[in-house]
Order: C-alpha cells, then sequence, then structure tokens
C-alpha cells in the first residue's frame, strides 16, 4: 500500500515540476522543412508550360518579392527534380481532391472579398470546385483564367439557362453584351440563385436600369416585396419586356438592351 501511495506521490509531483512532460511524455522529431527548388529549375523540364502557360498569367507574379512561382501551388519541389521528375514528390491537382485543390487556391484567394461566401455555395454543394472553372495553364479567356468563355462555362451545369437565352426577348447574353457574373455572385452569396441583390431591392437590376430605382411618389409594391422578378424572367421570355405574362408586344425580337446602352450586336 505505501509503495502504490509513493508511486502515485511520485507521479503527481512530476507532473507538477514538469507538466510539458505530463501532458506529451513524447514529443515527435520535427520534419526536416521542405525545400524549394527555384522557378529556373522548374522551367528547366517545364519551359513551354513554362514560357507560354505561366509567365503572361497574373500567377506569374508569386515569382517576384522572393515568391516561389510554380512552387507557390505545386509545393517545394527539391525533391521532385532530385527524384529525376518523381511525380508522387509534388502536388498534382488532378489526384487532388476538391476540397484539397480549393484548399490550395483559397491559400491566397481566400482573402478576396469575392470568395467571402464560398464555402456555402451552391457550386460546392455540387462539387465543383476552383479548377472546373478556373485553368491556371490552359485558360480559354485570360482574365479570371476561366476554362472556357462565358456564358459557355456557366451552361455547362446550367442547361435550362441555355434554353431561355434562346427566346425572343431576352439579355443580351449570348452575344457578350452581358455576363452571368454581372448579375451573379459566382463564388457564393447569401442570397437566391446567388444573386446579386440586397433586401432593400433589386440591386443587379438597377446597376442597368438606374431609371427604374426611383423613388416614386406611388411605389409598385411588388418591386418592394418581391422584386423585379416578381414580373420579370430575367433569362428570356416569349413576352415584350421579358414579362412573365403575354403582353402587347412593344419591342422587337432580340433587343432588350438598358436604355442608353450602344447596340454593338450588329442585329
Amino acid at each position: 500500500m505505501r509503495k502504490r501511495f509513493g508511486l502515485g506521490l511520485g507521479l503527481v509531483l512530476g507532473a507538477l515540476v514538469c507538466p510539458t512532460w505530463a501532458a506529451n511524455p513524447i514529443q515527435p522529431a520535427n520534419p526536416p522543412a521542405a525545400e524549394y527548388a527555384g522557378s529556373d529549375a522548374c522551367m528547366t523540364c517545364h519551359e513551354d508550360v513554362y514560357k507560354k502557360q505561366f509567365e503572361g498569367t497574373p500567377h506569374y507574379q508569386t515569382t517576384k518579392k522572393n515568391g516561389h512561382g510554380c512552387e507557390s501551388c505545386h509545393g517545394a519541389g527539391a525533391e521532385h527534380v532530385a527524384g529525376g521528375g518523381d511525380k508522387t514528390k509534388i502536388v498534382r491537382f488532378a489526384e487532388l481532391s476538391r476540397n484539397e485543390a480549393n484548399g490550395r487556391c483559397l491559400e491566397c484567394h481566400g482573402e478576396d472579398g469575392a470568395q467571402r461566401h464560398s464555402g456555402s455555395s451552391a457550386q460546392l454543394s455540387n462539387d465543383v470546385g476552383c479548377i472546373d472553372c478556373h485553368s491556371p495553364h490552359h485558360a480559354k479567356e485570360a482574365q479570371h483564367l476561366l476554362a472556357k468563355k462565358q456564358p459557355e462555362l456557366c451552361y455547362g451545369c446550367h442547361a435550362s439557362a441555355r434554353a431561355e437565352f434562346a427566346r425572343p426577348y431576352r439579355h443580351r447574353v449570348n452575344e457578350g453584351l452581358v455576363q452571368c457574373s454581372d448579375c451573379h455572385d459566382l463564388h457564393g452569396a447569401t442570397t437566391l440563385r446567388q444573386v446579386k441583390s440586397l433586401p432593400s431591392g433589386d440591386a443587379a437590376c438597377f446597376k442597368c436600369h438606374a431609371d427604374k430605382q426611383g423613388p416614386y411618389v406611388y411605389e409598385h409594391m411588388p418591386v418592394k416585396t418581391e422584386g423585379c422578378s416578381s414580373c420579370h424572367t430575367p433569362h428570356g421570355s416569349t413576352n415584350a419586356f421579358v414579362e412573365g405574362q403575354p403582353g402587347e408586344p412593344a419591342v422587337p425580337a432580340m433587343s432588350f438592351l438598358p436604355r442608353g446602352w450602344p447596340d454593338r450586336s450588329g442585329a
């Protein structure tokens, strides 16, 4: 009994004298820090990609101010180089899960206000990741490094929207005068269908149709309570003024443009 008491007392005193040891008696060895090979080493084997698909993109900024360039996204590459190009020693996005790939993108882009709702976006809930829409090395559109041009990129998932924009009265998205991102927060939002709007009104609509914003002496209550879309179908309609109900045609087909906008479609 005395031996047990003495052993227990010794353990308690040891914990008081050295609480760190008591909480974690075995400290794991720290792994050696990964070493960077440098962008010049990357260019030795990947010169075509470096010169044509990296040097002229916004990501080239990662090489400046002691940045790591290619290795900012693909990880430290010293072991990859030492292994003669061993693919298991470098980060390859094609082998990452959606969450892993998104995480690497958000290390730099996560602080951007446009991505503040990306974690709860409709895209993420449908297993659509950053590199499904953006292509760092093979972009078809220089701005934002899109894998395809709008709206073809959006139509890949939103086939019903393609049909709506084929109607006689519509916003000229197919003609390139309006883009999906003009009305929708593509990286996520707290609003229905990720529309750029506020509870106080349809901010996305008023951005182009400022003459409809008012204020008016007699406000149109559906606009105040339900928004413009309570009467108008934004993507397209068979009725004039893109209205959801039949109306008397007052504008010719394919001519739904905000007041003052130039007609560049040639139609």
